[in-house]
Parts: C-alpha cells; sequence; structure tokens
C-alpha cells in the first residue's frame, strides 16, 4: 500500500517512547491539560508500529480471525479524511466510508432501532413532566388545598418538584453504578419500570402525601434514566451523526411533552377523576420502552470495559454498515478505553467525582455542562412546561382554553425542535446558544407584558398565547437540544457517566427548585412579574455561556 510504504520509511525516526505515551500511556494528561484539546491516539504511528500492535490486539482477545480486517480500520481512522489512498479497500468498503460523509443517515436499522428506543425514553421523560399540568388544575381540590392560602401554593410546589428533587439527589447518582454493574439496557429497564408503575400508583392516591411519595418514586427513575439514555445513544451511534442523534433526547422529550398535553386535553371533561388520568397516563410510553430495549444492541464499550470484545464486535457488527466500520471503530474504542484505564487506575467513583472540580480539563468540562445545564432552567421553559394551564387560567382563560393553550405551547415546542438535526452539527451547539437566549428573553418579557392588556379585550390572551409560543419556538433549536447532547460529549471517557450524572442533577435540582418556588411566585407577582423575572435570567445566562460555554462541535471527545 502507497500509504504503508510511506509510514515504513519514517519507523526509524518515531520515538518508541511517544508511542507508549499515545497509545498506552494516553495522549492526554488529565492532570496537566488545560486547553481540553484530546488527539486522535492512532496519528503518526508507523505502519510497522501499528500492524504490531493490532496484530497483539487480537491475539490477547481472541479475534485472530478477523486481524487482516483490523489492521485495516486501524489504518482508516489513523487517518480518516484519507482513506481513499489505501490500497486494501475494496469498492463495497469505500463506498460505505464515503456515504458517513456523503450520505451520513443510511445506517443500520439496529442503530436506528436503538434511537427510537431512545426516543420512547425521552418521550416517557416528557409526557412524565407534563401529566402534572393538567393535574394542577383539579388535584389541590380533591385533596382539600387552597391556592389562596399562605401554606398551600407551596405544597403544591412540592408536590410537583418532588419528582426533581429524587432525580437530583437520588436516581441521578444511582445511573453510574447502576450502568457499571448491569449494562445502559438493564439500568434503562430498570428505570422504566420505575416510570411505570409510580406513575399508575398517581393516579390511585388517596391523600398529597400518597401522592408526593409516588411523584418522588417516579423521580428515581426519571434520574437514572436520564444521564444512561443520552450516553447510550452516544456510544452506539457513529461520529457524523452523533450530535443529530443524541440530540434526539430533546426532541422527543418534546414530544413526549407534546403527548401529555395531548392527554390532559383528551380527558380533562371526565369530571373528578380527570386529574388521575391525567396523571396516571404516562405510563404508556413506558410500556414499549420496558418491551423492546433488551431488543437493540448493548453498548460496545460497556463490553468492552467488562473485557467482553467479542460481544463487543457483534454489537458493533448490528451497529455498523460493514465489518470495516465495526473493526476499526472497535479498535479506536480499545485504544481510547486503554487510555481511560490509565487515567483513572483504581480510582472508584466518589475520586472520580472530586476530580470533576480539581483536574483541570474535567473541571472545565464540569464548569460547561452546569452552565448549559441550569440556564435550561434559568431561560422559563419549565415554568410553561410544568405549570401553563396555571399560567393561561391566571391570564384568565377558562379550562378548556387553557389547555387548549398549552396543547398549541407542546405543539410548537415538538415541531421546531426538527430544525436542530441538522443545524446542531452544521452551527454547533455554542452559537446555538447566543443566537437564540436573546429571541427567549425578548419574547417571554413580550408575554409577561401582554398579561397587562384587560382580559376583557380579545387580543389579551391571544397575545400572551403568541408570545409563548414565539418563546417555545426559539427555545426548541437551541436550548432544548444542546444541553443533554453538550453534556453527553464534553466529558472525557474516564469522567463520562459521573460528568453527566452531575450534569443532569443539576437541571433536575434547578427543576426542583422552580417548580417549589413557581406557585409563590405567581400568587405574589402574577404573571407579569414572574415573566420578567426569567426574562431577566436569560439575560443573565447568555452572559455566562459566552463566558464559560466553548464549542464541542466535530470535537473528539464525543467519540
Amino acid at each position: 500500500m502507497s500509504k504503508d510504504l510511506d509510514c515504513v520509511s519514517h519507523v526509524n525516526h518515531y520515538d518508541e517512547r511517544d508511542h507508549e505515551k499515545n497509545v498506552v500511556g494516553g495522549s492526554v494528561d488529565l492532570n496537566r491539560n488545560t486547553d481540553a484539546k484530546i488527539h486522535n491516539p492512532l496519528a503518526g504511528i508507523p505502519y510497522e508500529i501499528l500492524a504490531r500492535d493490532v496484530e497483539d490486539f487480537a491475539t490477547e482477545y481472541g479475534m485472530q480471525e478477523i486481524a487482516p480486517l483490523l489492521r485495516k480500520g486501524a489504518l482508516v481512522a489513523q487517518d480518516p479524511e484519507n482513506f481513499e489512498q489505501l490500497d486494501d479497500l475494496d469498492a463495497t468498503e469505500l463506498e460505505a466510508l464515503r456515504n458517513e460523509t456523503l450520505h451520513k443517515w443510511r445506517q443500520s436499522r439496529a442503530l436506528y432501532l436503538t434511537i427510537i428506543l431512545c426516543s420512547v425514553g425521552a418521550a416517557v421523560q416528557g409526557w412524565d413532566q407534563t401529566g402534572s399540568n393538567g393535574a394542577n388544575l383539579s388535584f389541590p381540590q380533591a385533596f382539600g388545598i387552597n391556592r389562596k392560602s399562605g401554606i398551600d401554593p407551596w405544597m403544591v410546589g412540592l408536590v410537583n418538584a418532588a419528582p426533581y428533587y429524587a432525580a437530583a439527589i437520588i436516581g441521578c447518582w444511582m445511573s453510574d453504578p447502576l450502568n457499571f454493574h448491569f449494562g445502559r439496557r438493564a439500568t434503562i429497564f430498570m428505570n422504566g419500570i420505575f416510570c411505570l408503575f409510580s406513575v399508575i400508583g398517581s393516579g390511585f392516591t388517596q391523600t398529597w402525601p400518597q401522592l408526593l411519595v409516588t411523584r418522588v418514586l417516579m423521580g428515581i427513575g426519571m434520574g437514572c434514566k436520564a444521564p444512561t439514555v443520552p450516553i447510550y445513544a452516544a456510544e452506539n451511534c457513529p461520529a457524523s451523526i452523533r450530535g443529530a442523534l443524541v440530540m434526539s433526547w430533546q426532541m422527543w422529550t418534546a414530544f413526549g411533552i407534546f403527548l401529555g398535553f395531548c392527554a390532559n386535553l383528551a380527558v380533562y371533561n371526565t369530571g373528578a377523576i380527570s386529574w388521575r388520568l391525567q396523571l396516571g397516563s404516562a405510563f404508556i410510553p413506558a410500556v414499549p420502552l420496558v418491551l423492546g430495549i433488551f431488543f437493540c444492541p448493548e453498548s460496545p464499550r460497556w463490553f468492552m470495559k467488562k473485557k467482553r470484545y467479542q460481544d463487543a464486535y457483534k454489537s458493533l457488527r448490528m451497529l455498523r454498515n460493514t465489518p470495516l466500520q465495526a473493526a476499526r471503530d472497535l479498535y479506536t474504542i480499545h485504544v481510547q478505553l486503554v487510555q481511560e484505564e490509565q487515567i483513572i487506575g483504581t480510582r472508584n467513583y466518589v475520586t472520580r467525582f472530586i476530580e470533576l472540580f480539581t483536574i483541570p480539563r474535567v473541571r472545565r468540562a464540569t464548569v460547561a455542562s452546569f452552565t448549559v445545564m441550569i440556564a435550561q432552567q434559568m431561560c422559563g421553559i419549565n415554568i410553561i412546561a410544568f405549570y401553563s394551564s396555571t399560567v393561561f387560567v391566571d391570564a384568565g382563560a377558562d379550562t378548556l382554553t387553557a389547555l387548549l393553550a398549552s396543547f398549541g405551547f407542546g405543539l410548537v415546542n415538538f415541531v421546531f425542535a426538527f430544525p436542530a438535526i441538522w443545524t446542531i452539527d452544521t452551527f454547533g451547539r455554542r452559537k446555538l446558544l447566543l443566537l437564540t437566549f436573546p429571541q427567549m428573553a425578548w419574547t417571554l418579557l413580550a408575554a409577561g407584558l401582554c398579561t397587562l392588556i384587560p382580559q376583557s379585550s380579545k387580543a389579551h390572551l391571544g397575545l400572551v398565547a403568541l408570545f409563548v409560543f414565539l418563546f417555545a419556538a426559539f427555545y426548541s433549536p437551541g436550548e432544548g437540544p444542546v444541553p443533554f447532547t453538550y453534556s453527553a460529549e464534553v466529558f472525557p471517557l474516564s469522567h463520562r457517566e459521573v460528568g453527566m450524572a452531575w450534569a443532569v442533577a443539576t437541571c433536575f435540582f434547578w427543576s426542583n427548585v422552580l417548580s417549589l418556588t413557581f406557585p409563590t411566585l405567581l400568587d405574589k407577582f402574577h404573571a407579569v412579574g414572574t415573566f420578567g423575572f426569567y426574562a431577566g435570567l436569560n439575560v443573565i445566562a447568555l452572559v455566562m455561556i459566552f463566558f464559560l460555554v466553548p464549542e464541542t462541535k466535530q470535537g473528539l471527545s464525543r467519540n
């Protein structure tokens, strides 16, 4: 091969110590790295040395039968931009590699099944969040809670906040040990069970403390599932479409929110049991998630961490279009995991959590993920997602009109998430946030100011709804998909699980604060003051993002 001969001519000039540093010791020393750049660990290795490493790898893990394929895959991974120069590739392999750029959506059925189930998991998350939106109009009366009394708005807030409190304090931090011992699929299955039976139980509660307990159990499932599903999707997707497919978490969360609003509207006129049906209907998407997740391939990375390389290759064969792509990714992941083991050593979960704040490279990722996650709460989207029906009733709408307006919000939120499939990898995560936050600030402020229009005017409710819909349209392609996508890719492999748990815990903790305080805030300052407050938080979030969030588009950290 022409490329091979060129590499061999430089063997004598290649320092074996550099090879040990790049392939065994890790190309990035997190304790000294401050620029957050991760380089291709195979770049620059001469052919003879690379071929020897691949042969050793195949022998060690009993994969001698595919050793030639692994060697070709390693050469492709070494210089992915110049694979056309390799002479050993056949026409099918060349076409598959070209399609990664030219037709990147031509993927295997198993990969799309995986993404569908991950999308269902996201829809569970969204529906769980909006079941309480419509129920807030009637469950307080069913349990004798009076919104006008001093303490009762806090009780309503506590019931709504309970899932996010449980997710932030318990659920998120269970994800790492459960993933470590049982794998991605089993963790998703177990938490799907939590989400299935807790919402059914909420429909049968007789007191508000009972409802609170079921909401806590649901939160544990939500919190553990939320960091797992994006990581599972990221680990199974090829790099060329990873950003778009991982962002489907938010898009299908938005779809779940929309379905939740549909359910709220469908059962609103069922009398005293309407709130029970609104809460309990969230079990519907949990059923296909629980039944279908084990039909998807397990994460190859998880198999390889357990030294089950044969199983990892089987997963990759299902997830990739050709054996060459599977072999390439198998060896690439192996090299990255060697680096990870050198970095982690014998450090446990607690130590890695502490290192989120002590190692410069990881600390920068921690700060960036914290910023995008807390910005999602500061922007005010969840005061609409959790309490839109209450907000519209406060603005003078009747129950049906409020639910219809909430339905419109859910539809806009979902439809405008679709552009992010293309824009998130084209424009980048940071640019999307910097473009959309100013728009969210002025639309939310305008919605608040429109509540000052006399309620007797036909323009009153219509303008409030219009600006809420515009706010959702700007949120959905920007701050909607970016936080989970960004957090799933910004951490190095060694700290990915604990980092994602940190990011999701941040999101849920501040969701808890928002849910807890909003009823009282709305009661004291009404919609104009509340919307104005969150419009100001949008401006603060914009400044934080500008200074604290670097771009990750096309970053190798996603690999």
